[in-house]
């Protein structure tokens, strides 16, 4: 016995010290063991990226959604557990899920039946799309009819869903991303149209991991070190849109579009002083969470698209001749025809006004009268001058597909046709490129939509772009004299453009009535209403600082209604709300109660205020006092008497009543300070979370609801028929 279990020792002796010196056992790695046996790795997943408007407010970001499974095998379920943890009854499972995913009942299971067909000892099941992306909402709604009657098993898993909280908002601006598994079966969000295509890279994060060990059992061992990658999240756009404006162009698209339903409409508003577009929306568009009122056409009609521009044209043919000396508004010629070679060319009425100047005939958008200034300044002159305008070649926008138009040049009736805007064609981003050079005293300014690309992992400004000025043909002289006329087609009883006036401000602008080429091939198309019709405008006229491009294709006109109908009501609607809510002082009180902002940098801030105080302005300080670092807004801007300016120094702020103040001063002070304040609602400010003087850090949220004139005028009317009700029923 001592002999047999002696040998045995040493036996087991001599394997264990076989495998301390070889670290293997049965020809393989016992370390390797281990860490395949008790070592985890939990996936930390990345966020995608965000896109901002210019103010920071949200357009796209990440939401936190579910993904349903239900689980089938009986091992899921412990002995003796009080409450099954797989499907017991998956007839029932699939009537209560059928009333909240997008599946019959009948669907579901013969989902479960092809499973278990194909692996009798499957464990669960997912349900493809339709158990995707479910809200919190929907989440909670399940698990409280599962648990009303009595069916086990159902599991959710958190993921993440792409949210677009504005719903038909500049969609072929932005695109949409959705979620997407590949070859491996790993599902990840993938952009498929407009930026979240384009970006998909910068916007697509980077997961992390954190590696642990732990026992048979799971629980994590003692001593044991995690190890942690952080997930990196996707990069943040930030854009040149403002979502307000953005929303008064969507709003009044929404009223044309149920008025006219016309075949498409587009509108483009920028800041011709920088080339930012502040809005870009066009007519059909859809919903980027659900995809709905997404046709075939998944082009960008203001990059992607080409039109001839008709009538709009003439204002770069006004230019040239100015700034070659060739525009005499008081010469005359004769109106009505004129023939070119083989060519006649007629304007509008057929017949003309008779022998009338210039001036009038831009302001009747003659044709006739661009031919004759083609006399004057040669037609291959003019030619050059709409190349340095940038029209035949790409502008460089950062926006994917642009296409560059073609400027037809073979002969002189192509040329002369060109002048009035029919037959060469263009893209509506090079019209508001070259339009900037009139408005922007001869400066060219290149169109852009992407203002910085964002790190949010550390704060890195990745790309940061900034206004870029182009050669431009013409001089700061010819372009005061080009909007003088501009106007005119406005303020003239023979203008063409009286419909578009603004209530107080000034604007010039030229329409335009292009044929539209049939889609045989054969012609134009003709009738009323088959014209594409559109108004290229800016104001204020003296200092334009905005420029709007508005197009609106084939609407269906009742009996005395217009072409430039629907055009008007969206130019004026959207320039009148945009100016207002850029604090663009009305002319019309201009002279009479504004005065100009003065400079404050670097000033003591006690000084600063009193200065103000005395000017009649209302000063508000951010900080604790001291010298002032920024204002809002800029020195030189002309402001009524009670006007809010904001002065920025050092130190904790103290919060002032927010009541009344516009959304654009309200997140002018959000910049500013810093502090986390969130607005609800577009208009005024009529309510805030926290009250008038109290000192909060930047940690604090403060929320801020905002109602429009009409809403709060409205809400008034209610109050007053439920006071009415009160005194009645009392």
């Amino acid at each position: 016995m001592f002999v047999v279990f002696g040998g045995l020792f040493f036996l087991l002796f001599g394997r264990l010290l076989s495998i301390q010196i070889t670290g293997q056992a049965e020809g393989r790695q016992m370390a390797a063991m281990a860490e395949a046996k008790y070592a985890r790795e939990a996936v930390l997943q990345a966020e995608r990226g965000k896109i901002v408007d210019r103010n920071g407010e949200v357009i796209a970001s990440d939401t936190l959604s579910y993904r349903l499974i239900a689980v089938l095998n009986e091992k899921a379920t412990e002995k003796g557990a009080k409450k099954p943890r797989h499907v017991t009854d998956f007839d029932k499972a699939a009537d209560v899920l059928s009333r909240f995913i997008p599946m019959e009942k009948e669907q579901i299971i013969q989902i479960r039946d092809s499973a278990i067909r194909n692996n009798p000892n499957v464990y669960q099941i997912e349900f493809g799309k339709a158990g995707r992306d479910i809200s919190h909402e929907t989440m909670l709604a399940i698990k409280e009819a599962a648990e009303k009657e009595g069916v086990t098993g159902l599991q959710f898993i958190e993921d993440k869903k792409r949210f677009y909280p504005n719903g038909k908002f500049a969609s072929y601006l932005i695109g949409f991303a959705m979620r997407e598994e590949d070859e491996n079966k790993k599902v990840s969000t993938v952009g498929k149209m407009g930026l979240e295509k384009t970006y998909n890279e910068a916007l697509t994060g980077k997961n992390g991991k954190v590696d642990y060990q732990t026992d048979i059992w799971g629980y994590l061992l003692p001593k044991s070190e995690k190890q942690v990658v952080a997930a990196q999240d996707g990069m943040t756009i930030q854009l040149t849109i403002d979502k307000t404006i953005q929303n008064f162009v969507e709003d009044a698209l929404n009223q044309v579009e149920e008025k006219y339903s016309p075949k498409k409409a587009l509108v483009i508003v920028t800041n011709p002083k920088t080339g930012e577009i502040y809005a870009m929306s066009q007519r059909p568009a859809f919903h980027p969470s659900t995809r709905e009122g997404l046709t075939e056409n998944w082009l960008n009609d203001a990059i992607q698209n080409t039109i001839e521009p008709g009538s709009t044209m003439k204002m770069f043919t006004l230019a040239a001749a100015i700034e070659e000396n060739q525009w005499d508004p008081t010469a005359e010629f004769q109106s009505g025809r004129y023939t070119i070679y083989d060519r006649t060319i007629h304007d509008v009425n057929r017949t003309g006004w008779g022998k009338i100047s210039f001036l009038e005939g831009f302001q009747r958008s003659s044709n006739v009268s661009m031919a004759y200034l083609l006399e004057r300044m040669g037609d291959r002159t003019f030619i050059e001058y709409l190349r340095g305008f940038g029209f035949g070649e790409k502008v460089g926008i950062d926006l994917p597909g642009e296409v560059p138009g073609v400027i037809l040049d073979i002969n002189p009736s192509e040329r002369l046709t060109t002048s009035y805007g029919q037959g060469s064609t263009v893209t509506p981003i090079q019209m508001i490129q070259a339009a900037t050079a009139i408005a922007n005293d001869g400066k060219l300014m290149k169109p852009y939509v992407i203002d910085k690309i964002i790190n949010p992992n550390n704060g890195e400004i990745v790309e940061d772009h900034k206004p870029e000025e182009r050669k431009s043909p013409i001089s700061a002289e010819t372009a005061k004299e080009a909007r003088k006329v501009l106007a005119s087609t406005v303020t003239s009883d023979k203008g063409t453009a009286r419909k578009f006036a603004l209530s107080g401000y000034s604007v010039g602008g030229k329409t335009g009535t292009a044929e539209i080429p049939n889609p045989d091939g054969k012609g134009y198309l003709y009738g009323d209403g088959n014209y594409l019709y559109s108004f290229l405008g800016m104001a204020p006229i003296d200092d334009p600082q905005l420029l709007t491009y508005v197009i609106v294709q084939q609407p269906n006109l009742e009996i005395g209604q217009y072409g430039s109908d629907p055009v008007a009501e969206l130019f004026t609607s959207i320039m009148e709300s945009s100016l207002k809510y850029m604090n663009i002082v009305p002319e019309d009180s201009e002279t009479s109660s504004t005065k100009s902002l003065s400079n404050h940098i670097g000033e003591n801030a006690e000084t600063s205020i009193a200065a103000l105080e005395q000017q009649g302005f209302s000063p508000i300080l951010i900080g604790e006092g001291g010298k002032v670092k920024n204002q809002y807004p800029e020195e030189g801007t002309k402001l009524s008497e009670g006007s809010l300016v904001l002065l920025e120094t050092d130190g904790d702020t103290t919060l002032p009543n927010f009541s009344g103040w516009s959304k654009k001063m309200a997140l002018s002070f959000k910049m500013l300070s810093g502090l986390d304040i969130r607005l609800n609602g577009d208009g005024y400010v009529t309510e805030q979370s926290l009250s008038t003087g109290a000192v909060i850090s930047k940690d604090d949220p403060v929320v801020l609801q905002l109602k429009s004139p009409e809403d709060q005028h409205t809400q008034v009317e209610q109050n007053d028929e439920e006071e009415v009700e009160e005194i009645i029923g009392g």
